[in-house]
């Protein structure tokens, strides 16, 4: 199988190190072994089009991509702590509603064939922040992190660059975080177990993974 996913930019050093992000955030979420190959696709609509032609070609495909804004209800129903109900979710509904998307359902597809990191990608990184204090050492400021006991899907896109670039900034030993120079070290360090436990999307995502892979 292919994970067409977004991320990685133009640049080939990019699209590998998100490749071996995912690669390496997959395995320890228990995919080793079994792992899918990761297609760093750059943008949302690459990624899209990517999969679409995957699709067409025969290949079993997935598809990740942010959801960029919060998610409408419609494409959620149920509760979320229910492996059965997450299964009935419709990204799909989600993509095509977001105004920048607009994207129709491949007709070769299913819902549980699309997945997404709500509200980005960041938000995972977030979910893990003992593995982000570690990460960037001395001067690090957790308390600039939005309090997330419901979770981190509510947070949104530019809260969370926001305050990690506060959080980052007074660093002794790096850089403010920065998305090319950092995510994709960082989605290679944390806790899937983490993340799944503040993000029902992320856990439909390995859940789904975990049975199809």
């Amino acid at each position: 199988m292919k994970l067409y996913v977004e991320g990685g930019g133009d640049a080939a050093i990019l699209k590998s190190a998100c490749r071996e992000g995912f690669s390496k955030f997959l395995g320890k979420a228990g995919l080793a072994g079994r792992m899918p190959r990761v297609v760093a696709c750059g943008s949302r609509a690459d990624a899209y089009d990517s999969f679409c032609t995957a699709l067409r070609s025969g290949e079993s495909a997935m598809l990740l991509v942010d959801s960029e804004a919060p998610m409408l209800a419609a494409a959620q129903p149920g509760d979320a702590s229910q492996p059965e109900d997450r299964k009935r979710w419709q990204p799909w509904l989600h993509l095509k509603q977001r105004k920048g998307d607009d994207w129709d359902k491949p007709a070769a597809s299913e819902d549980l064939q699309c997945h997404l990191m709500v509200q980005c990608m960041e938000a995972w990184l977030i979910a893990d922040r003992e593995t982000l204090k570690k990460f960037f050492g001395q001067g690090f400021k957790e308390n600039a992190l939005p309090s997330t006991p419901n979770g981190i899907e509510s947070i949104g896109k530019q809260q969370i660059y926001g305050a990690l670039a506060t959080a980052t900034r007074d660093c002794k030993t790096k850089s403010a975080y920065g998305k090319g120079e950092h995510s994709f070290k960082l989605l290679a360090l944390i806790n899937p177990a983490k993340v799944k436990e503040s993000s029902p999307w992320a856990r439909r995502f390995i859940e789904t993974l975990q049975t199809r892979a």
